[in-house]
């Protein structure tokens, strides 16, 4: 899959224009998604100085993206096919409607290809003590 990835506030904590702490599991779930095959695109605000900053910042801890800002890294703002709209499988942002569901779930659902909700339906249901069918009427 192709997966869009912003940084601050995802891998790192917001602390922009600085870099943040790591996100736990963040960098270790990056890399494994790359193990997986996955391509890695990172998608943030950042520009100039500050965006080599947060690129060095990952290829320091083994991150290589695919593309930066862009589909892939020959892709030129100058040709008139270009867009800023990713075309990208997966969106993994601080962002989403709900926040950022810890790296672990992030991980499950991309390589299981479930998603988010069914994996946390299935985590809730499995902690619950299981009723019998006659309790669901009281």
């Amino acid at each position: 899959m192709y997966i869009a990835v912003d940084f601050d506030g995802t891998i790192v904590e917001h602390r922009y224009p600085k870099i943040g702490r790591e996100i736990p599991f963040a960098i270790e779930t990056l890399r494994r998604l790359r193990e997986d095959g996955h391509l890695l695109i990172l998608w943030t605000v950042r520009e100039g100085r500050l965006l080599d900053e947060a690129v060095k910042y990952c290829n320091e801890r083994g991150i290589d993206f695919y593309a930066i800002n862009r589909n892939y890294e020959e892709e030129d703002p100058e040709h008139g096919s270009y867009t800023r709209k990713l075309k990208v499988d997966v969106f993994i942002d601080d962002r989403n409607v709900g926040g950022l569901p810890g790296w672990d779930v992030i991980y499950k659902s991309i390589s299981t290809g479930r998603s988010f909700m069914e994996i946390c339906l299935d985590e809730a249901a499995s902690r619950r003590p299981r009723r019998r069918w006659w309790q669901f009427w009281r």
